[in-house]
């Protein structure tokens, strides 16, 4: 069940409320997408020569690990602690509690962040969505496994969601990161 997974993911949105225009009811995790399809699915982080050492690695799971503890807050437009989050509340909250500056808006999240190749994304890192037709304006933070944390919209708590198939697939953007000091 999502609700128990140990892995953080968190998702920020910006504060004109686009967190609230995901879908109502998000739809139970879909079959894999068949290689044919049009939604390619996000392959798994790659252990790669790039790959941050362990001790920078485990702050990416401590984010990860916070962001999963929040799963069943509210949603809250424009909350940023634990009485409710918004998509970008949820990021900036879990950052801060790790001693970690970030912008509080999707979009300023995005572009302040270190770029990571989707193919590379870690634990700890946020994923950035397009759901209107311009502009960042959803985040999550990736867990690990094709797996997501995120305030998903009003009505609907900080939940664990596919990143992998499905709705959040087709609206991915790109990924960043703050928790790696610049080479």
């Amino acid at each position: 069940m999502l609700r128990t997974r140990t892995a953080l993911t968190t998702a920020v949105c910006t504060l004109l409320g686009a967190c609230s225009l995901l879908p109502s009811q998000p739809a139970p995790n879909p079959p894999p997408v068949p290689a044919a399809s049009a939604v390619a699915p996000v392959p798994p982080p790659l252990a790669a020569a790039s790959e941050p050492p362990p001790e920078q690695l485990a702050q990416g799971e401590a984010i990860a690990t916070a962001a999963s503890a929040l799963i069943g807050t509210p949603y809250h437009f424009g909350g940023a602690d634990e009485a409710g989050f918004d998509c970008s509340g949820l990021a900036l909250y879990v950052h801060g509690r790790l001693g970690l500056a970030i912008p509080r808006t999707a979009a300023e999240q995005q572009r302040a962040a270190r770029p990571v190749p989707l193919a590379q994304i870690l634990p700890g890192d946020l994923v950035f969505f397009r759901i209107r037709k311009r502009g960042i304006d959803h985040v999550g933070i990736y867990t690990g496994a094709g797996q997501f944390v995120h305030a998903p919209h009003a009505g609907v708590s900080v939940a664990a969601a596919d990143l992998t198939a499905g709705y959040y697939a087709r609206h991915i953007v790109s990924a960043g990161r703050f928790w790696e000091p610049p080479p």
